[in-house]
């Protein structure tokens, strides 16, 4: 099951530093989201990290950052619903209904949200009981191209997989075992990830 990584939604000092740890302990995607912040900081970010690992990236804002670094793609959100003018390249979107899943087939993969209780978001409860998600994946709406996003974590990621999801999205969980105030505070964050990345198989 893929595991995908969502970025805070403010910049911070050496955060470059972290993304690039997480990139070397094998995080397959990691998908940049900023909402309302400037396009220079998005490029600072980008040029900071490896080379290498730009091919990695999803951009949620500033899709011209895409070819400009020549990163993996871009996702549509309400925030973001169309792609510029003849784009060609990955195309993923966040949905959060049945009806938002039978109209996918044009993205390489969708993320469904809220699975779980937000852990990044105040009164932001899941929006499917797990029948709800049983009976989507019986109805062949979950599947390998459909990823869960909201709330997970190492205690619930393995009923990611049991629904039948292509993959899991993290952010609350991850982010909350970092400390920005202290130099070494990505340690924790690392090794959380080790442990989602070990459960996600």
């Amino acid at each position: 099951m893929k595991l995908i990584a969502l970025t805070l939604p403010y910049f911070f000092m050496e955060e470059h530093r972290i993304l690039t740890a997480l990139f070397d302990e094998g995080l397959e995607t990691l998908h940049v989201r900023k909402p309302g912040t400037e396009p220079m900081f998005s490029e600072r970010l980008l040029t900071l990290l490896p080379p290498k690992y730009r091919e990695k990236v999803v951009v949620h804002d500033h899709f011209y950052l895409k070819n400009e670094f020549d990163l993996k793609g871009i996702h549509l959100s309400r925030r973001n619903p169309q792609p510029p003018a003849k784009y060609r390249g990955q195309l993923s979107i966040s949905m959060h209904t049945p009806e938002e899943l039978a109209q996918r087939k044009q993205y390489d993969y969708v993320f469904l949200s809220p699975i779980f209780d937000s852990i990044s978001k105040a009164d932001y409860p899941s929006a499917f009981t797990p029948q709800q998600l049983r009976d989507m994946a019986s109805q062949r709406l979950i599947d390998k191209r459909v990823m869960a996003l909201g709330g997970v974590d190492l205690d619930n990621i393995g009923r990611v997989r049991d629904y039948g999801f292509g993959g899991a999205v993290v952010m609350g969980a991850l982010w909350q075992h970092f400390d920005r105030h202290n130099a070494d505070g990505f340690k924790e964050l690392i090794t959380y990830f080790r442990k989602l990345k070990k459960a996600a198989g």
